[in-house]
């Protein structure tokens, strides 16, 4: 009887109270099936988005030897003391999306609730300093397009005159890289207003807490993002 059914003495019970788990979805087998698919899909998605910010990246440092000088002056106008901020703010928002997780992995919904709004917050500290930084260079013309530089070509920015071309080339790429960072960042917040409800409504437990682990990948992916293009945008040269 217990073979009929796919089951033996010592794992038939586990097995049948996987499949009536009230978590588990009916396409799965157990509750292990479901949760590496869930991690396989996400891991897909990581690798898409590592090949979009590595041709990036690949392309800016083509143009940058290139055009060394000018992509060198140009850096040198990004704030330092903002980007380094930046940086300790979402390594501070990893750790605290790490203790998420580790709660999620037991069950502990508070703890879930309090290191996620932590991460949150963390995350909204970066973007609102991201908001200063680019007010301060369109005050300046730093603006791609046909505007770029007027009114800004004086002082501290006049040394960008010589080779304004391939200093506006620079700024294209700051601006295209760390705004599509900056739009994960505002895509994570949304995403983790969907997993805070899903914790709320209880469907995070310690049999299911994919959600949050899948969560946690996306978060740490987007910060590793940025602990690359620190170096490269703000240092590099220097």
């Amino acid at each position: 009887m217990s073979s009929a059914i796919g089951t033996d003495d010592v794992g038939g019970v586990e097995d049948e109270h996987d499949h009536h788990h009230p978590q588990l979805a009916h396409h799965f087998e157990d509750l292990d099936q479901q949760r590496d698919t869930l991690t396989l899909g996400m891991w897909a998605f990581l690798v898409q988005e590592i090949m979009f910010f590595g041709g990036l990246i690949a392309a800016f440092l083509i143009y940058r030897g290139r055009y060394t000088d000018a992509f060198d002056t140009a850096a040198n106008h990004l704030p330092i003391f903002w980007g380094a901020t930046n940086t300790v703010v979402l390594i501070g928002s990893s750790l605290t999306m790490a203790l998420a997780v580790k709660a999620g992995q037991l069950g502990k919904k508070g703890a879930i609730l309090t290191w996620m709004s932590a991460t949150g917050i963390l995350g909204f500290v970066f973007l609102g300093i991201k908001t200063v930084e680019y007010t301060d260079k369109f005050s300046h013309g730093i603006i791609p397009g046909k505007y770029f530089l007027r009114g800004g070509a004086h002082g501290a920015y006049a040394d960008l005159l010589p080779f304004v071309d391939q200093a506006h080339m620079f700024y294209i790429f700051y601006y295209m890289m760390t705004g599509m960072h900056a739009l994960h960042m505002v895509i994570g917040a949304g995403l983790m207003v969907w997993v805070f409800v899903e914790v709320f409504q209880d469907k995070v437990t310690k049999d299911k807490h994919a959600i949050v682990e899948n969560f946690g990948l996306y978060w740490h992916f987007v910060d590793i993002v940025w602990i690359f293009l620190f170096p490269f945008l703000y240092l590099l040269g220097r």
